[in-house]
Order: structure tokens, then sequence, then C-alpha cells
């Protein structure tokens, strides 16, 4: 340093610190002469020869930076202390380099200074503002994530409450922080929790760890729901601390209850279609038997009617009867039939999306174990339909069903269910597979009563599907699919613009 007059042991001892990257500095208070050693002035920019001034240093700091730093040598000159500031020197705004100056005051020869060393820390601030970056970054993923997140040490209190916890237990951040987590939970296990920690402490036994389980949470406000609360442990500093992953079941408790609600009904009218379907078929089949009697039965009173045999008259009268009973049974299987194939139902606006998405729930479950694409291609100009719901959820399951058995031991195995405008104010709904398609001799007999090529199956589903579709007014119908696999096309009323 220039004019500063200095023992061989302290210019040593300097050489030794340039040679770390450190630098030395001194500023009379009285003259505001400052003085900078080699490294420093390499820090700073300024050659060896260059006089250097207290306005010339503060000059060459970033405007934000120069009132903060000149504040803080003024405030360790008067009042005492040691000095400890970071400020960025040279580069556009905001993107300098950073040192950190340190000293303190002495008093030589009566003068007061104020010295010490400089340090290059742009890397150290790099390194913060990367991690301020990942930490925000980190923070919008887990404000944004559903799942509630709490943090736990190993004594149960809450380390870390996320924006979503907020939403599901009605605490904030700052006031869930600090409290022990039973806080969230009724009772009985709010009282055991504590004792569950301790006993893992002290066996290190695991009991949900890494397991999710369905447990009770409790709000704020003491109402309680159902949670699946999933837990993972880390260490850190030698102490454990626990994650708790936290998902809200209740609209999912809803969802299941009313898919169940979905599927009784569903059952319900699939056992009466079947039902009526094979009366309907019985009641065809039987007609023409029961009308042979009845004429059998005349054709022999007539036989009788030349008879001497004394009971003719008594034979007569029975077949008569006969004869009369034969007709009503006819009547009796005629009026179940027309009863059955009227097919009265309570027709209603629905929307098209939501009808495939709550049969989807019930026909599709497992497709995605069975590593199934499903596709749904709908569009939404032509989504309202006049329809009885159950109905033709009821069709859409069966179709669903017989695509995911067809499809069982495809190489490729894709579902797509599309919806287009047709003539007449239809709407067309096709449930394409990549199955094993259909044959030649199958497609005739496809929709006809008692006719499956399953092994198992009753062989009325299709024609319980296409009666509902025709009570609709609409058709239904098959095709093969030149890539493989088949398509099942129907169609349904279209809702009018006025409902």
């Amino acid at each position: 340093m220039t004019g500063i007059t200095r023992s061989s042991s302290e210019l040593h001892f300097e050489l030794r610190m340039q040679g770390f990257g450190v630098g030395t500095w001194d500023l009379n208070l009285s003259t505001r002469e400052l003085a900078w050693s080699d490294s420093t002035r390499a820090l700073f920019g300024i050659g060896n020869v260059e006089p250097v001034t207290y306005q010339l240093f503060l000059s060459l700091l970033e405007p934000r930076d120069r009132e903060r730093t000149d504040q803080a040598i003024r405030r360790v000159a008067e009042g005492g202390g040691n000095l400890d500031v970071s400020f960025r020197v040279g580069g556009s705004p905001g993107s300098g380099q950073w040192i950190r100056a340190r000293g303190m005051p002495r008093d030589e020869a009566g003068v007061r200074h104020l010295g010490g060393i400089v340090l290059d820390i742009n890397e150290e601030k790099l390194l913060e503002a990367a991690l301020r970056t990942r930490e925000t970054h980190l923070r919008s993923i887990l404000d944004t994530v559903p799942d509630a997140m709490i943090v736990i040490d190993g004594h149960g209190t809450m380390q870390f409450f996320s924006a979503a916890a907020e939403r599901l237990f009605g605490f904030t951040e700052q006031e869930a922080i600090g409290k022990n987590v039973s806080e969230l939970m009724p009772n009985p296990d709010r009282g055991r929790h504590d004792s569950y920690l301790a006993r893992y402490r002290t066996t290190g036994e695991r009991h949900i760890i890494g397991i999710g389980r369905i447990v009770t949470g409790k709000r704020r406000d003491g109402t309680t729901f159902p949670m699946h609360l999933t837990i993972g442990e880390m260490q850190s500093g030698g102490a454990p601390y626990f994650t708790g992953f936290v998902r809200d079941l209740t609209e999912h408790q809803h969802t299941q209850a009313r898919l169940q609600e979905l599927q009784s009904e569903l059952v319900h009218v699939s056992r009466l279609s079947a039902m009526g379907e094979m009366a309907s078929a019985l009641a065809h089949e039987l007609n023409q038997p029961l009308a042979a009697i009845s004429n059998y039965m005349k054709g022999s009173r007539r036989l009788l009617s030349g008879s001497q045999d004394p009971n003719a008259s008594k034979i007569e009268n029975a077949m008569d009867r006969a004869a009369e009973q034969a007709l009503r049974a006819g009547q009796i299987i005629r009026r179940l039939r027309d009863f059955v194939s009227r097919g009265e139902s309570e027709k209603r606006v629905e929307s098209l999306a939501k009808l495939i998405e709550e049969a989807g729930a019930l026909g599709l479950a497992g497709a995605r174990e069975q590593n199934i694409k499903l596709r749904f291609n709908l569009n939404p100009e032509f989504d309202r339909v006049l329809v009885d719901r159950v109905q033709v959820q009821q069709v859409l399951v069966n179709l669903f069903r017989n695509a995911l058995e067809a499809m069982a031991q495809s190489p490729r195995r894709e579902l797509i269910v599309a919806n287009a405008e047709v003539a007449d104010d239809m709407v067309e709904i096709a449930v394409s597979d990549t199955g094993s398609g259909l044959h030649d001799d199958v497609k005739p007999n496809l929709f006809q009563t008692f006719f499956t090529t399953k092994e198992t199956g009753m062989g009325v589903g299709l024609s319980i599907s296409r009666s509902i579709i025709e009570a609709h007014g609409g058709r239904m119908w098959a095709e093969s699919n030149p890539s493989g696999g088949a398509t099942f096309r129907f169609t349904l009323p279209a809702a009018p613009i006025e409902s």
C-alpha cells in the first residue's frame, strides 16, 4: 500500500494474503485518503499507478449499492464496531462482480483509520442466487401441487406447511409451523401420535413410513374428513425429519358413492332388460305352440261330435275349456310382449360426454392394467342428446366391456370413442377397438337374442342394447375395421336447441 510505512513482517503477511486472492485497504478518516494493495486494485480494476480516493471508490460501485455502503462505513467510523458490507463493482446494473469488505477502526499516531480486507465473493453470490431461484421454483411447484405436504421433526413439530395444506386444514403456514402435527388429528390418534414417534425413535420399527393408508384429518374448525396419507423419512444433521403427503378423499368418496349408485341402477335396469328380452323371445316362441294346442283341441272336438260315448259331452266341454285357456295364455304372453316392446322410459336432455365418462368409470375398469390406450374424440357441438340416461349408459358399459374382452390377447390395444352429427337431427356414437374383429359367420346373428361367441355369455347384451337404441328412435350396427378390430355404431336423437 502506498502512503503507509510497514515492517517486513507486515509486507510478508500482505503478500501471503494476496496469494490467496485477499486484498487489503486502509482509509484515513480525517483526509479520506485511501490506500489499496495490488490485489485490491485488481479486484476493482484500477491500475497500480492510478491515485485512489474515497470518492473514486464509491463511483466504482453500482449506483444502488453506493449509499448503503457509504452509510455502513460512516456508522463504523463514528460509532465503532466492525465493518462487514457486500457490494457490486462494474458491469451492467444487477450483474456486477460481488466484493465483500471487512474492517475495523484503529488509531495510528493520533490519526483515526479504518482498514481491513476485501474478498471476491462472486461465486458465492451466484450460488446463493441459484439456490434462491431453485427454492422459489420448488416453492411454486409445492404451491400448485394439489396434495398437501407437511414436514415434521422427530418430535412431531411442524417445520413446513404447504399452500395446499393451508387450504385443506384451514391453518396458515405461520400458525402451523412450530405446532405439533397432532393438532391436525382427531382423537384417539391425536393423543397417541407422540407415543408413536417416541416408539419409532427408540426401536426404529416402521409401521406406516413408506406405506400409504387412509386416516382421518381434522380442520381448524373442528370438522373431520377422510384423507390418504403417505409418509417419507429423511435425515438432516443426524436428526430425523418426516414428510407427509395428504390427499383429501372427500370428493373421491362422493364419487365412489355416486359410481356405486350408478352401478346399482345399471344392474337393476340390466336385469329388467334381460328379463324383458327373454320374456319377449319366450312370448314369440310359446305363442305358436299355444295356438297349435288350441287348434288341435278344436279339431278333436269336431271328431267327438259324432261319437255315441256317454261321456262325449263331458269330453267336449273339457276340450272347450282347454282351448279357451290356451287362447288366454296366448293373450297374456302377447300383452307381456307388447309391454316389453314398448320400452317406455323417461327421456331427458343429457350431456353425451358425461354419459360416456360415467359409463367408462364402470365399463373400463382395469383398462390401464391391461395397457389399453383410451381416446375420447368427442365434439362438444354434438354433446346434448335426449335419452334415458341409465339405459344409454347400460349400452355403453356393455360395448366397453365387450371391447376390453376382445382386446385381451391383441398386441395393439386401443379403444376410441367418437361422436358426429348425422342426418335427421341424430348424433352418432362410435366405439372402436383393435381386438379380434368380427367373422363373416358372426355378423348376421350378432344382435340376435341368445346368440353369443363367449363361453359363459347369455347372448342378450347386444340384443338388449339394440332394443334400447331402437326404443330411442335410433339404430345400431357393427362394422369390421380395415386394420383389425370392430366398430359398433349407434344413433341417438339430438336435443332440440330450445332445450
